[in-house]
């Protein structure tokens, strides 16, 4: 409190001097500026606490001051008390509808002036805690967001972000009759790479893996951990022909990716792919079935490969 910076706003340079005087042999820091422009072009450019103004001013009135600091987004959290001869009611209204925060009447006592500015920093000190809090819970509340739909190996969607998105995907598809086409992905052989290597290297292989996987993707596609060594991604206004030649794409990277640890060793991937619109597939979940057993077929058919269904 004692080191607050305050700005000043006084035209008399006599009445600003006395108020300085008494303010810096208090502990604050005081800039002064003697009239609204200056006042303004202050509180813009400097980092004031509190803001002392005099109602009257040689070019725009304290009304007029407070009343742009307090709708402009980087001032108007900083508290300002207005200082006038004028002490009629209407004048007080008149102040504090401008967005002032506190009235003082001159003349002042210089006791009652420090009260006044100690309070109005109390109450900012406050304010600013409460935004802070808010800020540290809002970022809370993103990350637990984040951590609820995203898979914590890998870092892309989880199987309950694939489940809706996937459900507003299909409304859209039936809505416009657009095309939208989903991929099985599986690692082949994946349970022969934990038990040759290990957990650990397992885990590295679906992490690659999904990173391939997600480099290969449009920005309006969508790729997620379906479960253990399976992956789904989801290609909106795409037919399942299309979609091959992006299947076969990543199919043929993921084969000639080097795997750290298993440099030497060849992973590879197998993909099923179903779309709609199709006759036989009237839900999601019909589209995720079509889309596993053309996947089967990738695996019954040597793997490495994509099949359609």
């Amino acid at each position: 409190m004692a080191k607050a910076k305050i700005l000043l706003v006084e035209d008399s340079k006599v009445q600003a001097g006395l108020v300085r005087d008494f303010l810096e042999k208090t502990g604050y820091e005081v800039i002064w500026a003697e009239n609204g422009k200056s006042a303004i072009k202050t509180a813009k450019t400097m980092s004031v606490d509190i803001i002392l103004l005099d109602l009257m001013l040689p070019d725009i009135s304290g009304n007029e001051v407070c009343r742009w600091l307090k709708l402009n987004e980087n001032t108007r959290g900083i508290p300002i008390i207005m200082l006038t001869a004028k002490d009629a009611i209407t004048d007080k209204v008149a102040g504090l509808e401008a967005g002032a925060d506190d009235y003082l009447p001159k003349p002042y006592n210089e006791i009652e002036l420090n009260a006044r500015i100690y309070a109005s920093l109390r109450t900012k000190a406050l304010q600013d805690e409460l935004k802070q809090k808010n800020r540290q819970l809002e970022n809370l509340l993103k990350q637990v967001e984040i951590m609820a739909i995203t898979d914590q190996l890998t870092g892309i969607y989880n199987r309950r972000r694939l489940v809706t998105i996937l459900e507003k995907e299909f409304r859209r598809t039936v809505r416009y009759k657009s095309p939208l086409t989903c991929l099985m992905i599986d690692i082949d052989h994946f349970k022969r790479i934990n038990d040759k290597f290990s957990h650990h290297t397992g885990d590295m292989v679906i992490k690659e893996t999904a990173q391939i996987i997600t480099e290969c993707a449009r920005e309006i596609d969508t790729v997620a951990r379906w479960g253990g060594e399976e992956f789904i991604a989801l290609f909106p206004q795409t037919k399942k022909e299309d979609a091959l030649q992006s299947a076969v794409r990543i199919i043929k990277k993921v084969s000639e990716h080097k795997f750290p640890e298993i440099s030497n060793e060849r992973i590879t991937i197998s993909i099923g792919i179903a779309s709609v619109p199709d006759p036989s597939i009237d839900t999601e979940e019909k589209l995720i079935h079509a889309s596993d057993m053309a996947l089967y077929k990738a695996k019954k058919n040597g793997r490495n490969r994509a099949e359609l269904g």
